[in-house]
């Protein structure tokens, strides 16, 4: 039978995490040998071998590892499932989006849908509130945030600029460069985390908040380059200027591909309905409307 009970992931996902049953039984609150006949009994079921035990502790085998990347992966639906069937008919949408992103476009969906509860988080943040079903819906920018295992549908294309402080002789400049803004001897560049968490190696300040990087900006500390559209939170201290060779960023909204929510496939076709509209800001594109019937659930 290849049925598997969440509680043989959980136990399996402890060991295999710990790499000591001790360890793994006390994590669980259980006593060590009902863990280790569980594990047994569940590597029989499988016909493999999971774990390698020796005097020197315990090791996973392949199919360990494999079946602890598919374990993490069925725990976080299963708890993502349960937050959300929680949350289901009794509170609005959640909607998760990056602190002073695609600004217009968000007030312009957020206009014409039913009630929706923003929760404002910060860089890289909205692919793991998707994840674990804090969130229904995020609006995300390509290449920046994980948009793996996602839905999404594309609303619009901009350009980048950069934010400098007001004082600083490039705020001047009609455009800049890559080049340029990144070899700034008394203006590092800032450096936003990667999406597995580690910052890039470079001289700037590294920065998870935007309030953070707004002091920095308007101390002469730093500066940075952004979608076009995200300069809706820049301080008067601060100065705008496109960067003509920068990859242009794909706002994007995302969902679970488990979702069957006509909420959630409402609220996507509002967003994708103001992909026909005029452009809102410069250096922002609106995508064509290109899909008769691009939500979840039909």
């Amino acid at each position: 039978m290849d049925d598997l009970e969440t509680r043989e992931l959980r136990y399996f996902a402890a060991v295999a995490e710990e790499l000591h049953f001790g360890r793994a039984a006390e994590r669980l609150g259980i006593a060590q040998p009902p863990l280790s006949r569980a594990i047994a009994q569940l590597e029989r079921r499988l016909g493999v071998q999971l774990l390698e035990r020796n005097r020197r502790g315990v090791a996973l085998t392949e199919a360990g590892r494999v079946l602890l990347r598919e374990s993490r992966l069925a725990l976080d639906a299963v708890a993502a499932a349960v937050r959300r069937t929680r949350r289901a008919g009794k509170h609005p949408l959640v909607l998760a989006t990056k602190a002073g992103a695609s600004h217009e476009l968000l007030q312009r969906l957020l206009a014409a849908s039913p009630p929706v509860e923003i929760l404002l988080c910060e860089v890289g943040e909205q692919a793991g509130l998707l994840r674990d079903g804090s969130a229904d819906v995020a609006i995300m920018h390509h290449p920046y945030d994980d948009l793996a295992g996602f839905d999404t549908e594309a609303l619009q294309v901009e350009g980048q600029v950069a934010i400098l402080p007001a004082a600083h002789p490039l705020a001047a400049r009609e455009t800049l460069t890559l080049a340029e803004v990144s070899d700034v001897p008394d203006l590092p560049m800032a450096r936003w985390p990667r999406l597995d968490g580690s910052y890039p190696d470079g001289p700037g300040p590294e920065v998870r908040t935007q309030s953070t990087l707004a002091q920095l900006v308007a101390l002469g500390r730093t500066l940075l380059v952004i979608p076009a559209s995200s300069r809706a939170w820049q301080w008067p201290e601060h100065v705008a200027v496109p960067v003509v060779d920068a990859p242009d960023v794909t706002t994007v909204i995302g969902w679970s591909p488990n979702s069957h929510s006509p909420e959630v496939a409402a609220l996507v076709r509002n967003a994708v309905a103001l992909r026909a509209e005029p452009q809102l800001s410069a250096g922002v594109q609106y995508l064509p409307d290109l899909l008769a019937d691009p939500a979840p659930g039909g």
